[in-house]
């Protein structure tokens, strides 16, 4: 037996599974798909189809496909959208005559299509739903058979109108009692739009994973260009290199060129606003479409922020889960594999929970989603963990979790902190007096090693599972950042909620300047980790004159422990975000009279 690509087809072991269960759905530092993941939707598609060799897959998914298919049957239709575009689908159809759900799943953003989510649609299956996966246009590797045709339009009007014609097809095959949408990543927000758009208003639940609500502040938000997103996005629609501008249509190329550039960024703006569940909330909101959302709080592609922000608008029935970690790993054990071993179960809460929605608004279940706090926020680092023996740490207690009416109620109050010159160590300190009259100087325009993650999605990985990032304050290089820290906070802070800064700046050469807060959570014993982050580019500077900017991190809940200090750093590039400026000139930070350096820290 091979795969679609030729390769012998690999049994799936418990180690396979371990792999999934210690290290996500993600591999290495880019928007690869963990082999592991690939391994075991190959294999389960192949058990599907009976052409899986005797003992390809362990006890537990060979039971699981045994049970789907006394149940139900499969079939790999494709979509016809448009008469010359078809996509790319699985579907699975419950043997009964009583009426049952679907639910409908666009795929995420990669070269594979539907196919790596493949334990998502069984286990939705097995639970009594219809199920329609399937490949957004212009995605998947050419020739590939979870390939669908056309160009990429980035979640635009074609995908929403792609979505209503694969509810048509669904209506077709299952005549379904109802109709729901879960998507993770790009599917997320194709799940939010299409319920939105669909001229028949169908969509009677979305589960919307590791999701956006504001495309466009998600690239491109306080003056400064999420630049890592969109080069990994260009580079991960399984085009041949050198052959990415093929997969996209023009106008959107254009677009995602301007970006890059760094020109034309009000049309940019415009094209991601479109794009934003945000814009069309009041339909959403008319049409009372029950809506779950999942986000992360060290999100490297979609922040927090504007998620929570779009969230906080709907009055439709509604939750939001916020967890430890980056894009994809809390929902990725679930959706992708089955821990084997003595693994930590609250890897599978994401989707068990994205499963009970459904189930209370599709199937009409009588479970717990009622009582359900609107918003449930994981505290970062809470959990407890015990070191594996092989290297690194594994969870064996959850992180707490806090129940909230709304996001916004987790902030009760603010503590303001005052930044100071520098002291002799050279560093600056927090306090609660003002101080004026100082000035510090960084060289700007060099990555440091006080940066946001060493990896795009696989540092936050390793958070979601037990192994957050450790920084060593005392090593960052002073030359081209600046500090400053609290003295040893008795009894501690509990963070929640989005800290403030406001500062002055001065560019000695150039007319622009990018700068990037790091709030620290540092250890008497001289480590720290990170609690959040936020770029913010200033332009039109006129060389030589101070400029007082204030903005806002993205928000966290982060309880900062006895004896610990709170740590403020502020450079000039991070590898994330474009860096505007001049690369190697002198950025002054100052604190006048009547615009006092300040810290706006919010406690809960």
């Amino acid at each position: 037996m091979t795969t679609e690509g030729g390769e012998p087809l690999a049994s799936v072991t418990d180690a396979t599974l371990a792999d999934i269960a210690a290290n996500g759905i993600w591999r290495g530092a880019s928007l690869d798909i963990n082999p592991s993941v690939l391994a075991v939707a190959r294999a389960l598609l192949a058990a599907l189809q009976g052409t899986a060799p005797a003992g390809a897959l362990p006890e537990g998914l060979r039971e699981l496909v045994e049970r789907v298919l006394r149940e139900a049957g499969v079939s790999f239709p494709r979509i016809a959208v448009t008469d010359e575009i078809g996509l790319s689908a699985f579907a699975i159809k419950q043997k009964t005559s009583e009426p049952r759900p679907v639910v409908i799943v666009p795929a995420g953003w990669n070269p594979y299509g539907w196919m790596p989510f493949m334990v998502g649609y069984l286990s939705l299956a097995a639970r009594g739903y219809h199920v329609l996966a399937y490949t957004p246009r212009g995605f998947g590797e050419p020739g590939g058979p979870f390939t669908s045709d056309g160009t990429i339009g980035v979640a635009g009007p074609d995908d929403w109108a792609d979505g209503s014609k694969v509810i048509d097809h669904a209506e077709g095959l299952f005549t379904p009692s109802g109709v729901g949408f879960m998507g993770l990543s790009y599917g997320s927000g194709i799940s939010q739009l299409v319920a939105a758009h669909d001229e028949k208003n169908r969509v009677a639940a979305v589960v919307a994973l590791s999701t956006w609500g504001n495309l466009a502040t998600s690239l491109y938000d306080n003056g400064t260009r999420h630049e890592k997103a969109v080069e990994l996005l260009i580079n991960f629609t399984g085009a041949e290199k050198g052959k990415e501008k093929e997969r996209f249509d023009d106008a959107t190329w254009r677009i995602l060129q301007n970006f890059q550039q760094g020109q034309d960024m009000e049309e940019v703006e415009e094209w991601g606003t479109v794009r934003s569940p945000e814009t069309y909330v009041d339909i959403t909101n008319a049409r009372g479409v029950p809506t779950f959302y999942s986000n992360t709080w060290h999100e490297s592609l979609f922040p927090a922020g504007e998620a929570i922000a779009a969230f906080e608008k709907l009055t439709v029935p509604k939750h939001l889960n916020l967890w430890i970690g980056d894009h994809g790993a809390p929902e990725g054990v679930g959706i992708t594999g089955m821990p084997s071993g003595t693994p930590f179960w609250g890897y599978l809460k994401p989707m068990t929970e994205a499963y009970a929605w459904l189930d209370h608004h599709l199937l009409g279940t009588a479970n717990t989603v009622p009582d359900w706090p609107v918003v449930n926020s994981q505290v970062m680092f809470t959990y407890k963990t015990r070191p594996t023996g092989t290297g690194g740490d594994r969870i064996h207690e959850a992180a707490q979790r806090e129940s909230l009416r709304s996001w916004y109620e987790a902030t009760t109050g603010t503590e303001t902190w005052y930044l100071s010159g520098a002291d002799g160590d050279g560093g600056g300190t927090l306090s609660d007096k003002p101080s004026t009259g100082w000035s510090r100087a960084f060289t700007a325009g060099n990555e440091t090693t006080a940066t946001a993650m060493d990896d795009i999605m696989e540092t936050g990985q390793k958070e979601w599972f037990g192994n957050p990032k450790t920084y060593d304050p005392a090593g960052f290089d002073r030359d081209r950042l600046l500090v400053w820290s609290t003295e040893e906070l008795a009894g501690g802070r509990r963070i929640r909620g989005a800290a403030k800064l406001r500062l002055t700046v001065r560019a000695e050469a150039g007319d622009a300047a990018t700068l990037v807060a790091y709030l620290f959570d540092m250890d008497p014993d001289g480590t720290a980790r990170i609690i959040t982050h936020e770029p913010l580019t200033t332009t039109g500077l006129d060389t030589g004159t101070d400029r007082t900017v204030d903005w806002t991190l993205q928000p966290a809940a982060y309880d900062l422990a006895d004896g610990h200090r709170l740590v403020l750093v502020i450079n000039s590039r991070d590898r994330l975000y474009a860096f505007t400026g001049k690369e190697d000139g002198t950025l002054t930070v100052t604190s006048p009279t009547g615009h006092e350096a300040a810290l706006e820290l919010p406690l809960g």
